[in-house]
């Protein structure tokens, strides 16, 4: 390909030198929102296109398979530009379509397909599938290139059969999934069975290599290996046979890496054994036609949970580079200017990070207008926060025509924040939740709420299905088809073949005792249905029937989600009697289904957004409303003794606040439920690390306007006043204060003319209906 232009004119100087750089290594610390995506694409052309460099020798590792896909299409597209412009001197959309797919297929054979671009998982799998049955482990098992790859479900069930049934573990002591969440660990560490019983000479240590060489056994027996494998394998094997090495040294001459601060120890042995050689003396590392390029920043790593280790960038340069100060230095590039975000957001961002200390120093710097002030909203608790921001939304959405439901994110620190927010969206506003299930569709919940409709509704079979083993009595599978297919013979409910301990003995078998506990504790509660209210019910069966102890042994993260989200649960039974007047099981029950059962958004819909900060990484919106700024919440109440993990929380509220585009709202609370007990909020650290100034806490007013949402947004005091238009002029959805309720959202209006009622829902107050015409009522503008 003849190249006709300068193809890097419209790059930024930071971004040209990273992409020009040829030899050696280079560090580009890459700020958010700075353009990391095109300094790694356009560094691939420019080594094919200048240097010449083959497409196969150049290996690119990103995180995720969308951000694989995403650099491979915007290299196909920019080889097509350039074969376009050299061979019809014309751009490529301006050639008929024939001759545009002509060209896109030829450059997809010639540089796209034989470039090495994919996840660390990916990529190492496509390299044992050439040398894995060179590989032998310490234990002497070999694998065929035929392997298979367990999933996290294959593992599980592995892991848990050999704690059950091969070494006969009680596992309630050695809870199998706990027992997996170890092994995956060190195996991200590139720890052996035996490393762990040097490290961990006690009893649990032991069982914890046994349980570790068992499933290698298994593994290895099956010809298959876990995704951890993927990765540690190609490490043992390099460092096995110095041939297998020395040929993908030779291999791959330019190696690039994406988000470097979320790489492990494992993978970063891999990439170091990739560009060295296995060579240790610095010294003696030949540059020549070689490279590693790696992006990434110290301010967006937030998965420490995962074994990521940022450490890693900031030592890129003791490790690779010339160790210079940042001013001297010729082996690091700095990307600090900003494409997504307004000034004053990053000045916001700013601010909040320099009180880190492991970092790399940057700035960001805006490339786009100040833009409105920062609000930061104080709701009386966590339901009037949630009906804040929703309301806020709805009358943006309304108000500004450029704008649609997709342009509003709402991020929160744990899944179970979602919970309110779900309840104030719903009906009203289209949503989706990002990265995780609604949450009503979460397994936990699902769970729950199967124990509290088997105590209100005993013919519910599938619900005494999904929880008669639920967390493990003991009870088999073959139990379970042998009762199941007695009810059906007789043709009644399962309840009634469990709840008789005489049929029980004689279908159960050694199962019966597990059986007739089951049967106990169902039945203790439905006697206790009408002595309780549903919020105590939730409490006693989740922690009678043993779900919350199992939850809290796992001692996982996904675990103590889990937990937070059960607790969220009792919060909401909790919320629901306190604005309904019918606060028994089925009343509850009635409107949980009615929540669950809502069909699902339509493909292309446009929705709000929810989701963990976690899972926003890589995303941006024109609007966040980052929410649940308190103490002991975000950040964390693990974080709050501990330095490094309180700079975790602090990065990963940074990643929040990078994620808007045009403007960003924050929002704490005065209380908040936590496992039911209304408790007292204090206001999060990290809003007094942001300038006052930057910060305002009368919120702006919304007017209609066809300009774009920067200057659509109104810098005036919100105000109320009388209501004097006729009772007929109330809209649902209109917001009022009442002198006794506070705040309400009018939901119906009832009647017509001059006999019109309007039902108000007061938070923490419950559904009123009201007469406008003896009521002063005075309206929310």
């Amino acid at each position: 390909m003849t190249q006709t232009t300068d193809f890097l004119s419209h790059l930024n100087s930071s971004q040209r030198r990273a992409v020009e750089h040829y030899c050696g290594p280079l560090l580009v610390v890459a700020g958010a929102g700075s353009g990391k995506t095109r300094a790694l694409t356009y560094r691939i052309a420019n080594l094919i296109l200048k240097h010449k460099v083959a497409p196969e020798n150049i290996l690119a590792v990103t995180f995720t398979n969308k951000a694989a896909r995403e650099m491979k299409e915007r290299i196909e597209k920019l080889f097509a530009q350039q074969l376009a412009l050299s061979k019809h001197g014309q751009r490529l959309e301006l050639l008929p379509a024939e001759e545009q797919v002509q060209l896109r297929s030829r450059v997809y054979k010639t540089y796209i397909k034989p470039l090495w671009i994919g996840t660390f998982h990916s990529l190492f799998s496509r390299i044992l599938r050439f040398d894995i049955n060179k590989y032998q482990d310490d234990k002497g098992h070999q694998w065929k290139r035929s392997f298979s790859i367990f999933d996290e479900s294959d593992a599980q069930s592995l892991v848990k059969n050999i704690v059950t049934k091969q070494l006969n573990l009680d596992d309630k002591k050695f809870n199998p999934r706990s027992m997996r969440y170890a092994i995956s660990n060190a195996k991200n560490q590139g720890l052996t069975p035996n490393d762990i019983e040097k490290n961990q000479p006690d009893y649990k240590g032991r069982v914890l290599s046994q349980v570790y060489s068992s499933y290698q056994d298994q593994l290895a027996a099956n010809n298959a290996l876990d995704f951890d494998d993927l990765i540690l394998i190609p490490v043992r094997l390099f460092q096995q046979n110095e041939s297998v090495l020395g040929y993908w040294h030779q291999q791959f001459q330019h190696i690039l890496v994406d988000e470097y601060q979320d790489t492990n120890r494992i993978q970063y042995d891999l990439i170091r054994l990739l560009v060295t050689n296995g060579e240790t003396r610095k010294s003696e590392w030949n540059w020549q036609n070689r490279s590693v390029f790696v992006v990434g920043d110290a301010d967006q790593s937030i998965y420490s949970f995962r074994m990521a280790d940022y450490t890693i960038l900031l030592e890129f340069q003791e490790d690779f580079g010339d160790g210079l100060p940042d001013d001297d230095t010729r082996t690091m590039v700095k990307l600090e200017e900003n494409y997504r975000s307004r000034e004053n957001i990053l000045q916001a961002a700013n601010y909040l990070i320099e009180n880190n200390t492991q970092r790399i120093d940057k700035v960001l710097k805006a490339t786009r207008g100040i833009g409105e002030q920062i609000y930061c909203h104080k709701a009386d608790d966590e339901v009037a926060e949630a009906h804040f921001v929703v309301n806020q939304i709805r009358k943006m959405e309304e108000q500004n025509p450029e704008i649609d439901w997709g342009s509003f994110a709402i991020l929160y620190r744990t899944n179970a924040q979602s919970r309110p927010f779900e309840d104030a969206l719903r009906g009203k506003v289209p949503y989706i939740i990002v990265g995780g299930l609604k949450f009503y569709d979460r397994k936990e919940i699902k769970d729950a709420l199967a124990y509290l409709r088997a105590i209100a509704n005993p013919d519910d079979t599938v619900s005494l299905l999904r929880i008669i083993n639920t967390p493990r009595r003991g009870i088999g599978q073959a139990t379970i088809d042998n009762l199941v297919g007695a009810a059906q013979q007789l043709g009644v409910p399962l309840w009634e073949i469990l709840s008789d301990k005489t049929s029980v003995a004689t279908l159960a078998g050694r199962s019966a005792k597990g059986v007739n506990s089951f049967a106990d504790l169902i039945t203790r509660w439905q006697e206790q249905v009408e002595n309780f209210s549903a919020a105590e019910i939730v409490k006693g069966i989740m922690e009678e029937s043993g779900y919350v102890q199992d939850l809290q042994k796992q001692g996982t993260d996904e675990a103590e989600n889990r937990l937070e989200n059960v607790s969220e649960l009792y919060n909401a039974v909790l919320q629901f009697q306190e604005e309904n007047e019918d606060t028994s099981l089925g009343g509850f029950l009635a409107n949980a289904s009615l929540a669950s059962d809502l069909d699902d958004l339509k493909d292309g819909q446009k929705a709000v957004s929810l989701m963990t900060l976690h899972s926003a990484k890589g995303l941006e919106f024109p609007v966040i409303f980052l929410v649940g700024l308190e103490q002991g919440l975000f950040p964390n109440f693990r974080s709050m003794d501990d330095p490094a993990a309180l700079e975790e929380e602090r990065r990963l509220c940074y990643v929040g606040i990078t994620r808007a585009q045009e403007q960003l709202y924050l929002s704490h609370a005065r209380e908040r439920r936590l496992y039911g007990n209304r408790e007292p909020a204090v206001r999060s650290q990290f809003l007094g690390e942001i300038p006052k100034e930057l910060i305002s806490s009368t919120l702006v007013k919304v007017k209609a306007s066809s300009e774009p949402l920067t200057s659509a947004i109104e810098p005036k005091q919100q105000t109320t006043k009388r209501s004097t238009k006729q009772s007929a002029d109330w809209k649902v959805g209109e917001l009022l204060i009442h002198d006794s309720f506070g705040t309400g959202e009018v939901t119906h209006v009832f009647g017509s003319g001059s006999k019109i009622s309007i039902a108000v829902k007061f938070p923490g107050v419950g559904q009123k209906i009201l007469d406008p015409k003896r009521t002063i009522l005075q309206r929310v503008k």
